[in-house]
């Protein structure tokens, strides 16, 4: 399917009844080109989507396993390794995979190995993903057989220092000070994400290293034409969803805050889901929306870009389906005219 053939985009979801599937099905509903034809779950199947996911409006039974013959997109939302491990059975069906996890962002198999603990499920299809940056670098989206979509985190992060890194405006190197809602953390119980153990709190955590500062580190070296060191510490903080993020980068020499307000104008001008602001934005004005919100300012030798989306949203499902939007064709805002949500 294509955009102008008159036929609807036949969509399954793998994983949804997570946070992040979810909200593919709700968007999936409300996409005037769509047609969601299968919606999977290996611990749920059997029972409709609605009754797992409260909320939810989807009454289809979910099923163990996606059949991609009958599908042109499988989004993927499964943990890390399960969208690998059906990559190559989805494709050889004809089907795009969008992956929202972490299986196909890191260009090596070997990155995959030490940031997730095993080996990768199948690094042959690792050559041909496309790790999606719609504002960035649209290009390689079109045709692509395999989207990753960046984590939440890099998102932010990415949006807010890629046109600094593709300049060469900036010394290649950033620190990224991160704040998360709980949310990110999936809909898995555990004990530290209790309401008694965050409420009235605020924890760094991952210091040693986080498994999104690879990414970050990829695609700004990518972007930039040399290796970009990044820093970056993430801390878990008593909200339910929204991601901040503020970099500090040095600029060369002869870089003012004017120059580098205008080269943001210029790269997100015709963007619909970046906007600039004078000041920083609070997280809940991306709640349910795929925006992402940039504001720079320059304080002693540093610049200091904040960032400020959904994690949810912009950093799972709504990408995703801004990223397939892209791929087939339509219109890039299809399925996604949610606005904040406020206070």
């Amino acid at each position: 399917m294509v955009a102008g053939s008159g036929e609807s985009l036949r969509v399954a979801v793998a994983g949804a009844t997570g946070y992040a599937g979810a909200g593919c099905v709700n968007l999936l509903l409300q996409h005037p080109d769509v047609a969601l034809v299968a919606v999977a779950s290996s611990s749920q199947s059997g029972h409709t989507h609605s009754a797992v996911c409260p909320g939810s409006t989807c009454d289809l039974q979910l099923v163990e396993a996606i059949d991609a013959s009958k599908c042109d997109v499988v989004i993927s939302a499964c943990a890390p390794g399960d969208a690998a491990r059906h990559a190559s059975d989805w494709l050889r069906h004809g089907a795009v995979v969008v992956d929202v996890s972490a299986d196909f962002r890191l260009n090596s198999a070997s990155a995959f190995a030490e940031w997730y603990g095993g080996p990768h499920p199948c690094p042959e299809l690792l050559p041909e993903a496309v790790l999606a940056l719609p504002e960035l670098r649209p290009g390689p989206i079109a045709g692509a057989r395999v989207l990753a979509l960046p984590g939440c985190f890099s998102t932010a992060a990415i949006l807010a220092c890629g046109p600094l890194a593709a300049n060469q405006l900036v010394e290649p190197e950033v620190v990224v000070d991160g704040k998360t809602g709980v949310s990110g953390a999936g809909r898995s119980a555990s004990a530290e994400y209790l309401f008694t153990e965050l409420n009235e709190s605020v924890k760094p955590y991952a210091v040693g290293g986080h498994r999104h500062q690879p990414e970050m580190e990829q695609v700004l070296s990518e972007l930039g034409g040399g290796q970009f060191a990044v820093t970056f510490v993430p801390h878990l903080v008593p909200m339910t969803r929204g991601i901040q993020v503020t970099c500090y980068l040095r600029p060369r020499a002869g870089v003012g805050l004017d120059k580098v307000r205008a080269l943001y104008r210029d790269q997100y001008r015709d963007q619909p889901f970046v906007c600039l602001s004078d000041v920083p934005v609070p997280s809940k004005q991306t709640s349910y929306t795929n925006m992402c919100w940039i504001s720079l300012e320059e304080q002693g030798r540093h610049l200091v870009v904040s960032a400020v989306l959904d994690n949810l949203g912009r950093g799972a499902s709504s990408q995703a389906i801004q990223v397939m939007n892209l791929r087939f064709g339509l219109d890039p805002r299809a399925g996604l005219g949610g606005l904040g949500q406020w206070p």
